[in-house]
C-alpha cells in the first residue's frame, strides 16, 4: 500500500542531547555561584562603589537570563531526512502557490527577482498544480516588463531543464557554473546551452537597459493592478521544439497604495496575494520566497510534500521550514552571514519541541493554517470552496471579471473592518511578519518541521557590508523587542499556549536585543573602574576567581565545541564571537533605542528595505575579509566610543597598577580590556584608515 511507504525519517541526536544537558547542569551551577558572589558582596557592603557593582551585576543577570532561554534549543535537537523516491507515482499532489514579493528595483535588482521567478516556474512539480505570483509593492513598470520578458525566456528554459534534468534551474547560477553538475555533455547539449545563454544575455541586457533609462522606479500613489502573464497551461510558441511542454500559471499583482492609507508592508503584500490567489488557483500549500532567494533544488516542493502529504504526520503540521542560505558568502564570513548557530543549532533544537519558527522565506505553508487553529473549521469562506489546487480555466469574459475582482481584493479599503492581519493571514502586529505569524501559529496549536538537506534548496544574496547588515539588524531588534514588551510576550501570552521550552525559544529571539544593554555596561563600567584602580573581580588566588574563570571558559568552550563539531574552525568561532559583540553594541543598541522612540511617540513605525544590490568595491573588501564601515557612521559612534574609552582607560589604569602593584586584584579587568581590544581591532583599523583619508 502507498501509505506504508516511509517518506521521511527523524533522528534524535542523542549524543548531542547528553552533552548539552550535562553542560547545562554544570554551567548553570557555576553561574549561580557567580551571581551569589555579586549579590552577597553587594548587600554585605564589601563592594564599593555600589553603583558600579550594581550595574555590572545587572549586566551579568541579563547574560544569565538570555543564556537560560538559549538552553531550550539544546534540550532535544533532532535532524530529518526525506525520501522523495518513495512518493507513489499515482499520488495526487496538491496545488502549490508560490509567493514572491519585491518593493524597489533600486535596492532589489530586477534581474535577481526574475531569476527567482524563473527558478520557481521550473520547480519539479506538476505545472497544472503550480502557480507563481509576484507582488510588486513598487508598482514599477520595470518589474512588469521584466516579468513578461522572464516568462518569454522561461518557455525555452523549462524544456531545456527538463530534457537534460538540470538541477540548478536559476539561469544566472547555471550559466555561472564552472562544471555543469553531473551532466553528460553532448554536442546537442552544448549547442542548446549556448543558444539559451545568448537569449538569456539578451533578456538581461534589455532589462538592465530599461532600469538604466528609468526616471521613476517606484509609484507611491497608485490603483491596484493585476495581470495574468500566463494563464494557459500549454505553451503555444511554435519556435520551440517542445510545443507540448506545460507551463505554470504566472500572475503579476501590484496592490493599491495611497499615502493616506495603511500600507502594512510585506505582511500586507502577502495577504493581498493570499486573497488574489484564491480566485485563480487556491493551492492548499504556499511557498513564500524573498525576491532574491532562488530555488536551487527543483525537488524542494516534493521534499516538503513528504511531510505535508504523509498520512502518518500530524494534521496539525502548518509548515516545513528550509534553511536560509546564501551563494555569495566569503571564505572568512566576517559578518556571520551564514547564521550557522541559527540554522545548524537553534532550528534543529526547535524541531525537537514542536518545530521552528517561520524565517521569512523558504517555507512551505499550509494555506488553511492562516485561517484558524488546527481543530477549528475554516474561518474564511473561500478557503472551503476549492481545495484541489487545479488551475482554473476562464473564458475571456470571465478573465476580465476575475481580474476586476482581484483588483478589489488588492485595494486599500478591502481589509477595513475585517479580521485580516489579526486572526486571518499574516499578522500586522509586527514588522517581522513571518516570525510573529509563526509564533502565533504555534500558539494556536500548529506544529512545524525543519529540513536541512545536503544540497541547499534555496540560495539568496546576503549583505556584504556593515551598513546593510546593521540596518537589517535594527529592524529585527526593534520588531522583536516590541513583541516582548507587548501583550504577546512569550513569557506570558506564549507560555500559556505552548510548552515552556518552546516559549523559551521564542523568548530568546525576542529578548536577544537586551544583549546591547549588558555589553554597553561591560564596555564602560569595568574600564572606568580600572582607570580609578577599583577592582570588580576577585583576586587571582581567590577561590571565587575560579568561579568567574570557569563561567567564561565554559561558555567559550561550549561555543567552540559547537563550531568545531559542525565542521567549522577556530577562525569561524572568532568571527562569530566578534560580530556578535559588534552587532549587539551597534545594531541591537539602535534597535532598543528605536523601540523607545516609538513607545514615546517620537518616531512612527517605518519599514527599512535591505539593499540587495551588489557593489563591486564592497564585494572585493568582503572577499578579502576586510570590514566595510562606509555609510555606517551612525552605527560607528557607540563602537568607536567604546574602543577609544577602553584604550584610554587601559593606558591610564596600567600606570596606576604598576605604582600600586595590585596585579592580582585587577587581573580580571586587564584581561577584559585586552579582549575588548582584540574585538575592537576592525573599528580601530577603520578609524585609522578614515583619518589617513582625511589627511590626504
Amino acid at each position: 500500500m502507498a501509505s506504508a511507504k516511509v517518506l521521511h525519517s527523524c533522528t534524535i541526536l542523542t549524543h548531542r542531547i547528553i552533552t548539552n544537558r550535562l553542560h547545562i547542569l554544570f554551567h548553570f551551577t557555576v553561574t549561580l555561584l557567580l551571581l551569589y558572589y555579586r549579590i552577597s558582596h553587594f548587600f554585605n557592603g564589601n563592594s564599593l562603589p555600589a553603583l558600579s557593582w550594581a550595574l555590572i551585576t545587572i549586566s551579568e543577570i541579563i547574560f544569565t537570563f538570555i543564556w537560560c532561554l538559549t538552553q531550550a534549543f539544546r534540550w532535544r535537537p533532532l535532524s530529518r531526512t526525506v525520501s522523495i523516491d518513495e512518493i507513489p507515482a499515482n499520488m495526487n499532489l496538491e496545488g502549490l502557490d508560490v509567493f514572491v514579493c519585491t518593493a524597489d528595483p533600486r535596492k532589489e535588482p530586477t534581474m535577481e527577482v526574475m531569476n527567482t521567478i524563473i527558478s520557481a516556474l521550473a520547480l519539479d512539480y506538476p505545472p497544472e498544480k503550480l502557480a507563481v505570483y509576484l507582488s510588486d509593492d513598487g508598482g514599477s513598470y520595470i518589474t512588469l516588463y521584466a516579468l513578461k520578458e522572464a516568462f518569454a525566456f522561461s518557455k525555452r528554459w523549462l524544456p531545456f531543464c527538463m530534457k537534460y534534468r538540470i538541477k540548478t534551474r536559476c539561469p544566472e547560477a547555471f550559466f555561472s557554473l564552472a562544471k555543469y553538475e553531473e551532466l553528460s555533455i553532448t554536442d546537442e547539449f552544448s549547442a542548446k546551452k549556448d543558444e539559451l545563454e545568448m537569449k538569456y544575455n539578451l533578456f538581461k541586457r534589455n532589462v538592465e537597459k530599461i532600469c538604466e533609462d528609468a526616471s521613476n522606479y517606484v509609484v507611491f500613489d497608485r490603483p491596484a493592478h493585476a495581470e495574468i502573464i500566463h494563464g494557459d497551461t500549454y505553451m503555444d510558441d511554435n519556435e520551440n521544439d517542445e510545443e507540448s511542454t506545460k507551463m505554470p500559471l504566472l500572475v503579476y499583482v501590484s496592490r493599491e497604495r495611497r499615502p493616506s492609507k495603511p500600507h502594512r508592508f510585506k505582511a500586507g503584500a502577502l495577504n493581498a496575494l493570499l486573497r488574489v490567489s484564491e480566485k485563480f488557483s487556491n493551492g492548499p500549500y504556499l511557498l513564500v520566497l524573498d525576491c532574491d532567494m532562488y530555488c536551487n533544488d527543483p525537488t524542494s516542493a516534493r521534499q516538503a510534500m513528504c511531510f505535508h502529504l504523509d498520512p502518518q504526520m500530524s494534521p496539525s503540521l502548518a509548515f516545513v521550514q528550509f534553511p536560509q542560505m546564501f551563494y555569495n558568502i566569503s571564505k572568512n564570513d566576517i559578518y556571520d552571514n551564514q547564521a550557522r548557530s541559527a540554522y545548524r543549532i537553534k532550528w534543529q533544537g526547535m524541531d525537537g519541541i514542536r518545530g521552528p519558527s517561520l524565517s521569512g522565506t523558504s517555507f512551505y505553508l499550509k494555506r488553511k493554517a492562516l485561517y484558524g487553529s488546527p481543530n477549528c473549521e475554516d474561518k474564511h469562506p473561500s478557503e472551503a470552496q476549492r481545495t484541489s489546487g487545479e488551475l482554473m480555466k476562464f473564458s475571456s469574459e470571465e478573465e476580465i471579471a476575475i481580474l476586476k475582482e482581484a483588483k478589489l481584493l488588492a485595494s486599500c479599503n478591502y481589509e477595513r473592518n475585517t479580521k485580516w492581519g489579526e486572526e486571518i493571514g499574516f499578522s500586522y502586529e509586527s514588522l517581522l511578519e513571518s516570525t510573529f505569524t509563526g509564533y502565533l501559529l504555534h500558539c494556536r496549536g500548529w506544529t512545524s518541521v525543519y529540513l536541512c538537506p545536503t544540497r541547499p534548496c534555496f540560495l539568496g544574496c546576503t549583505t556584504i557590508d556593515m551598513k546593510d547588515a546593521l540596518v537589517q539588524l535594527v529592524k529585527w531588534s526593534s520588531g522583536l523587542l516590541q513583541i516582548g514588551l507587548s501583550r504577546f510576550s512569550p513569557l506570558s501570552y506564549g507560555v500559556s499556549r505552548m510548552s515552556i521550552l518552546q516559549s523559551m525559544c521564542y523568548g530568546y529571539f525576542i529578548y536577544q536585543p537586551l544583549y546591547a544593554i549588558a555589553f554597553l555596561i561591560y564596555g564602560i563600567i569595568p574600564q572606568l573602574c580600572f582607570l580609578n584602580g577599583i577592582p570588580l573581580y576577585p583576586k587571582v588566588l581567590s577561590p571565587w576567581f575560579v568561579v568567574f574563570s570557569t563561567v567564561y571558559l565554559s561558555a567559550i568552550g561550549q561555543q567552540l565545541h559547537e563550531v568545531l563539531s559542525d565542521g567549522g574552525t577556530t577562525l569561524t568561532w572568532w568571527n562569530e564571537q566578534r560580530i556578535w559583540v559588534i552587532k549587539s553594541v551597534s545594531g541591537s543598541c539602535f534597535g532598543c533605542l528605536d523601540v523607545f522612540m516609538k513607545w514615546s511617540g517620537i518616531e512612527k513605525t517605518t519599514f527599512r528595505l535591505t539593499n540587495k544590490a551588489v557593489d563591486k568595491d564592497k564585494l572585493e573588501k568582503y572577499e578579502k575579509g576586510e570590514f566595510d564601515f562606509q555609510g555606517a557612521t551612525m552605527f560607528m559612534i557607540p563602537l568607536s566610543a567604546l574602543a577609544i574609552l577602553n584604550m584610554a582607560c587601559f593606558i591610564g589604569g596600567l600606570g596606576g597598577i604598576i605604582l600600586r602593584r595590585n596585579y592580582e586584584e585587577m587581573f580580571g579587568q586587564i584581561f577584559l580590556s585586552l579582549f575588548i581590544m582584540a574585538l575592537s581591532y576592525p573599528m580601530i583599523q577603520g578609524l585609522l584608515k578614515r583619518s589617513k583619508k582625511e589627511k590626504q
